[in-house]
């Protein structure tokens, strides 16, 4: 009797089950092989030698240099976007924040009401231009350099040399590439899923996009590791100290990308890996008009207005927390009291969760947004130097090592900002899968944080 389609398709699914998950690359290298074999029998070479691009890649994706190459290349790529950053970061900054001032002065001198300029200058332009000055700089940056090293081709043999740690945990080798893009950006990571053709795998590149810190945790970050770890190393070595701390912070993260697809790939995203045959193309020179346009036009323009249009909204609600009094208190210290419980179980306080809650739309609001809950100041607020930033925190406010630990990973596993979780959304166009993406992160983030803070409590 002849078989029908179903059972056809039924009996494809056992042999399927049983040939194991490493049958497609073994089908692969025998093709490879076979094709080597017919080469070297209808062909003769006299003295060959191997080309340029050849003897690259004999180094590039080599077993033994190949990931600590393309580490250190990446880690030059992250020191050029943070440290040439700093200067126009501070100098667009200040002619922001000159344009704020005089923006001011000439509402007073108009006879505005102070509400109105307040909310107008000191909070919604504030937010804008605070947003601006730290976002701006960092992506004009890394996106030209990221842009660079995938019109070189070398972006391709990123995705050779990480497949194997992503097939392993179920998810696909070219969300190295997304997972490397959101370290400038998640938003632009999440665009990147694209180069993903598998539905399931580019949603678990999605949805494990945000555990790598992008741009606007860097402030954080680095304060962070300033204060607490390189204050504890003699001068010479506090910087190298504090850098190897923000680095190890960036591998929990990519640890934890690999940990949470793992995740993913067996409970709500299961099924069979896709096939990954990956040629590698040749190097070419890069094409600088070509880099300019995609970096400056395509992902930094691109991610920097939406950053923009949810910004605007978060400088105002901070503005009218700061300012709205009942009692003798802002509504900014009521909401922080309310918080402090939860704060304080997880090793934080609740200053630093209600800095979170408003910094949704944009991260690189916590620091001032923090600081301006701690001093009772009527806008967001900024210190000179991290000598009043020690005193403020440590001396004033009883800020730990615990403190410093926790902040960091929440820094990292937190909830995504408004403009990835709208480029989620955009993605996937999927409320489901929008809210797992911005819901995820936060519970693992109070997870590990409340983990930490009773082991360390028991224990140091």
């Amino acid at each position: 009797m002849t078989p029908s389609p179903t059972d056809v398709i039924r009996r494809a699914a056992e042999l399927r089950e049983a040939l194991g998950g490493t049958f497609r690359d073994e089908a692969v290298r025998a093709l490879y092989a076979e094709a080597g074999e017919v080469a070297r029998r209808a062909v003769r070479t006299q003295g060959a030698r191997l080309d340029l691009d050849q003897r690259i890649d004999r180094i590039v994706t080599s077993p033994v240099f190949g990931l600590p190459l393309m580490a250190l290349l990446l880690a030059v790529v992250f020191w050029i976007t943070v440290a040439g950053a700093n200067v126009p970061s501070n100098l667009l900054a200040r002619a922001l924040f000159a344009i704020e001032g005089a923006a001011v002065q000439l509402f007073d001198q108009l006879g505005a009401p102070w509400w109105l300029t307040g909310f107008l200058w000191n909070g919604v332009y504030r937010g804008l231009a605070w947003v601006v000055s730290v976002m701006l700089p960092p992506m004009a940056i890394f996106f030209p350099l990221f842009t660079m090293l995938e019109d070189l081709g070398y972006l391709p043999r990123v995705a050779f040399n990480l497949d194997f740690l992503f097939r392993r945990a179920g998810a696909h080798g070219k969300q190295a590439l997304t997972m490397a893009m959101g370290f400038g950006c998640n938003a632009a990571g999440v665009i990147a899923t694209r180069v993903i053709d598998s539905p399931r795998e580019r949603l678990i590149a999605i949805l494990t996009n945000n555990f790598v810190p992008c741009n606007g945790r860097y402030p954080t970050l680095i304060m962070l590791a300033t204060i607490f770890v390189g204050a504890s190393f003699p001068a010479a070595f506090a910087s190298v100290a504090a850098a190897g701390a923000v680095v190890a912070i960036v591998c929990v993260g990519v640890a934890m990308t690999l940990a949470v697809s793992w995740a993913l790939s067996r409970t709500l995203l299961r099924g069979e890996a896709s096939a990954f045959t990956l040629e590698l193309p040749p190097y070419r020179r890069p094409s600088v008009l070509r880099i300019l346009y995609t970096s400056l036009i395509d992902r930094t323009l691109f991610v920097l207005w939406r950053a923009v249009m949810t910004a605007a909204p978060a400088g105002a609600v901070i503005w009218l927390l700061a300012n709205i009094h009942v009692g003798g208190a802002s509504l900014a210290q009521y909401a922080a009291g309310g918080l402090d419980p939860l704060g304080r179980a997880i090793g934080l306080d609740g200053a630093v969760l209600l800095a979170y809650v408003i910094a949704i739309p944009a991260n690189e609001i916590v620091v001032p947004t923090l600081m301006m809950i701690y001093t009772g100041a009527g806008m967001m607020t900024d210190v000179t130097s991290l000598d009043d930033l020690q005193r403020l925190l440590v001396d004033q406010n009883g800020w730990t090592l615990l403190t410093a630990v926790n902040l960091m990973l929440f820094s990292l596993l937190h909830n995504p900002c408004a403009t990835t979780i709208l480029t989620i959304y955009r993605e996937t166009m999927s409320v489901r899968w929008t809210a797992i993406g911005a819901l995820l992160p936060l519970a693992i983030g109070f997870a590990v944080t409340f983990v930490v803070a009773t082991v360390w409590r028991l224990f140091i």
